[in-house]
């Protein structure tokens, strides 16, 4: 009776190693942003992916490494140029950004858009600054019922399920 027990023991010991490992490998490979949900509200990177108006900004976000990051809980407030927004910047920009070498930079330009928290047009103040993750702030204006950041009219915004997005027709340079 003992050595069936031991036999068994070790079974079911060689069996949670192995789904231990199984587990490990699933979770290393899947990401917040690969989750397959078809009944929550999208986070910033999931309705940026289905916008035609911000592929240069989700290939940005990719060479960057920060899709992850904005598909995590939350909340933030992106500041999303649009495809149009992008073509403003001088030829060869955008594709010298996205340059491995040129990555660092990337963040600090992506990050110059990205604010840690949730900030409806509703609550922001005509003179009121944000500081960014870059850690630089950006400046907000009133002005005929619209408002601006920096200057660039925020022409829609979306509530997301971990933030908001701010349409925007100009990339934010940080000084």
């Amino acid at each position: 009776m003992a050595c069936l027990f031991a036999a068994m023991s070790c079974n079911q010991n060689k069996q949670e190693a192995t789904e231990a490992t199984d587990n490990s490998a699933t979770e290393q490979s899947v990401g917040q942003e690969d989750v397959v949900d078809e009944t929550s509200n999208p986070n910033i990177v999931q309705i940026a992916m289905k916008s035609k108006d911000h592929t240069t900004l989700v290939a940005a976000l990719k060479a960057a490494g920060l899709v992850t990051s904005l598909s995590n809980a939350g909340p933030f407030t992106v500041f999303a140029p649009t495809n149009a927004a992008f073509d403003k910047l001088p030829a060869g920009t955008v594709e010298d950004l996205v340059k491995p070498e040129n990555k660092e930079k990337l963040v600090t330009i992506l990050g110059y858009h990205t604010y840690v928290g949730g900030l409806k047009t509703d609550y922001m103040q005509d003179g009121q600054t944000y500081e960014m993750v870059t850690p630089q702030k950006v400046t907000i204006t009133k002005k005929d019922g619209k408002t601006y950041v920096n200057g660039s009219e925020i022409v829609a915004s979306i509530e997301t399920s971990n933030g908001i997005i701010h349409v925007i027709n100009d990339v934010l340079l940080p000084k």
